[in-house]
Order: C-alpha cells, then structure tokens, then sequence
C-alpha cells in the first residue's frame, strides 16, 4: 500500500523504533490508548504488544483491512473508528475515560490536534499523556524557550500548565517514503493549572502576540483589550517582542486581564 501524499501520510515499520515509541508514557497494560492516523498499524500492534486497549481513529479505507487483521489477532483490544479526527470529539469516543494519546501524527493536522488537546477551561484533560510524532522543527517549537527563534504560541501552550519534552528523535530513513524532514516525538504530561487564569485569554494573547511577532507588545496587542494597561501594572516593558516574554509573564497578563 502506498502513503497518500494528500493524507500526510508517512508509515513507520521499523518493529524496534515502534517498541521503544510505545514504551515512552510507561506501563501501558490495560490503559487505554488513542491513537490518530494508524495507518497500516505499525504504531498499533507495538501499543497492543505493550498491554494497551486501543482505540484508533483513521481516515484512509484501505487501512481498515490490515487494522482488522490486528484486530483478529488481539480479540477485544482494538477498536477502529473510520473518520476524521478533527471532527469527532475525543472524549465520547473513549467514553469519558482516561486515556494516553501516542501517535505518529498525520502532518497535515499534526499541530490543529495538538492545540485542541491542551486547549479549554476544564484542566486536568481527560488524557494523561501526549506522546505524538512531528516534524523536528514543530516538535522544537513545542519545547523552546524564550528568546530562541522556535518560541512562540506552540511553546507557551504547551508549557503554561503542562510539562513538554522532547522525547526522542527520528530519522527521515526510518519512515516509507522517507519524508523530506527529519521527526521527532513530544512527550506532554498534564501539570497544575494557574489559578485564575482563562485558557480563552492565555490563547488570544499568544495569537495577538506571535500573530505580529516583529512588532513590539504595544503595538501587537492593541488588539486586546486592557492588554496595554495589564502590561503597565506589571511592569513589563511594551517595547519588549513577544518572544522575550516568559511564559510566567504570559500567564500573569492572562491573569491580570482574566480579572478584569
């Protein structure tokens, strides 16, 4: 079968890699597991090798066979959705019960899934991990720090109430076709929430902020309201660009407007 380019897809076969991808969130014996884009089930079968219940969501039919055949082999481990995954919602899906994501993400909507997941008011999430596969520069973006070229929206994210590291790198050899890019797996946990602090403010500042990220704060944020003023009572200085500002700092103006 070959990967459909229109799909994003890029297969990993590679019995090993996959065993040691499986093993990164920990002992996966009987938790359950959801996993995007499965393809023809290389990811699959090592996640049921390692003891998870499995739960798979994938757009391409021509997975469905092979997948089924997985099926057969682990009797009551595998469930196969047939759909696209930004538009089905996780929770009832896993129906309401906890649940690692581990995924070799389709790239095409890698990075929409990912902000969806650390996304909403109601924290802790339902998943107790992210364990998923991107393109190495996405996957920088996600664990930067400031004043590096790679922080932005992705990192403040990923970092304000969840701890992100980079777990493991893998070559473009490794995949069939090889992609152009070289990939590497994030590993996100679940941290404390800051208290009083909107997740729907923390994420317009991060788009008001990054969206011109050239521009100094005074002028990237003018766009949201009281902003300018928050940046004045905690004495962060307006000249300053988005990407010298922490994800402390992040946070505090998210507070400080959250308030208002």
């Amino acid at each position: 079968m070959s990967a459909s380019k229109a799909l994003g897809q890029n297969f990993l076969f590679d019995a090993q890699l996959l065993d040691r991808i499986a093993a990164i969130p920990g002992d996966l014996a009987d938790k359950a597991v959801l996993e995007i884009g499965p393809g023809p089930g290389g990811l699959t079968r090592a996640l049921l090798k390692a003891g998870a219940r499995v739960t798979a969501i994938e757009m391409d039919k021509r997975c469905l066979p092979a997948l089924a055949e997985l099926g057969d082999a682990y009797p009551g481990r595998l469930n196969v959705i047939q759909g696209d995954a930004l538009k089905l919602d996780h929770a009832e899906i896993m129906n309401g019960e906890s649940f690692a994501v581990l995924s070799n993400l389709p790239y095409n909507v890698g990075t929409a899934l990912f902000v969806r997941w650390l996304g909403g008011e109601a924290w802790p999430p339902l998943w107790t991990s992210l364990t998923l596969m991107f393109q190495q520069e996405v996957a920088q973006r996600i664990v930067a720090q400031p004043d590096t070229s790679a922080y932005g929206r992705l990192a403040v994210l990923a970092q304000w109430r969840a701890r992100a590291k980079l777990a493991m790198k893998v070559h473009r050899s490794a995949f069939t076709p090889p992609p152009k890019v070289m990939s590497a797996i994030v590993h996100v946990e679940p941290a404390a929430m800051p208290e009083g602090v909107s997740a729907r403010m923390l994420e317009r500042l991060t788009e008001a902020a990054f969206g011109q990220r050239r521009k100094m704060l005074r002028q990237s944020l003018k766009s949201v309201p009281g902003a300018l003023e928050a940046l004045e009572c905690l004495g962060i200085d307006p000249q300053r660009r988005a990407e010298t500002v922490s994800v402390d700092e992040f946070v505090s103006l998210a507070r400080e407007l959250s308030a208002g």
